[in-house]
């Protein structure tokens, strides 16, 4: 062998090394969203696991049936993994975004996603538009805004508007003692969607809210919020994780739908203007 057929080999080698070195992205399922099964629950986005759970590219489409209509796509594909343990189930959300919105204010709104199951397993799903009367579907919802007040940006005016200066908030008047009676009450008045229980205003302990639907323009806040998760921005774009109970009548080896969305804060895309998947199946694997 000649030294110039050496080096080819010696390349080609090389070469075949490297490629068999090279780090394999997860395997992909194209058909349906595989929750596979594991007894301990990744708690991150960077977790290890997801490395050989199945990733799905779920396909987002224009939600122009109702008004307010986004008419301009904008988010094409959320990437979609799953992991459940027989009582709850995870999901990992990834799409591109360049851009960070989490700060609310007039004409601003946040990155955000949502993970919608029916409430019930039937054979008859509702429809995908965030359900029908009577056959409610369960939604868990994450905001890049509540992420981050979650990661500790203040609940107060100068965190969001650091030059802003205030004269006077009557219920923070001398006069009334902090934490008292006098003043929670003055608080409230000037405060009137937390004086209403307004779930979407005021400081967050955790970055998403569980809802319900039976149909468009009939969302409300479930009662409590079972579900946890986070959130984290890269150059890349967004990996959210969303941990929530399974829900009635899914076992394991059984099967539902789950839809998915995704709203662009800087493409002006809030509430109805958004991105949204239709059903697609899920299956959940078998304890091993």
């Amino acid at each position: 062998m000649n030294a110039r057929n050496l080096i080819l080999v010696v390349a080609a080698v090389s070469a075949a090394a490297f490629a068999g070195c090279a780090k394999k992205g997860p395997p992909l399922s194209d058909s349906e969203v595989k929750a596979v099964f594991e007894k301990t629950l990744p708690a991150t986005v960077e977790d290890r696991i997801w490395e050989r759970v199945p990733l799905h590219p779920a396909k987002l489409l224009l939600q122009d049936v109702v008004e307010p209509r986004l008419m301009q796509a904008s988010t094409s594909f959320v990437q979609v993994q799953s992991v459940t343990d027989g009582q709850k189930i995870v999901f990992r959300l990834a799409w591109n975004d360049p851009t960070v919105d989490d700060v609310p204010g007039p004409g601003q709104f946040a990155d955000a996603c949502a993970v919608q199951l029916p409430a019930a397993t039937t054979a008859d799903i509702p429809a995908p538009q965030m359900g029908e009367q009577g056959r409610p579907v369960e939604i868990t919802y994450w905001s890049a805004n509540f992420q981050a007040v979650v990661n500790g940006r203040k609940d107060d005016i100068q965190a969001i508007y650091p030059r802003a200066s205030v004269d006077h908030y009557p219920f923070e008047a001398a006069s009334l003692k902090p934490g008292s009676a006098a003043q929670q009450e003055m608080a409230k008045r000037y405060a009137p969607a937390r004086s209403l229980g307004n779930q979407m205003a005021g400081p967050r302990t955790v970055p998403v809210q569980d809802l319900l639907a039976e149909g468009p323009g009939t969302i409300r806040p479930a009662e409590k919020t079972l579900s946890s998760g986070s959130g984290k921005h890269s150059r890349d774009g967004w990996s959210v994780l969303l941990v929530r109970p399974l829900p009635s009548g899914v076992q394991l080896g059984g099967r539902t739908q789950v839809a998915f969305a995704v709203w662009e804060g800087s493409h002006q895309e809030v509430g109805s203007r958004k991105m949204r998947s239709a059903w697609i199946p899920l299956a959940l694997g078998k304890a091993r």
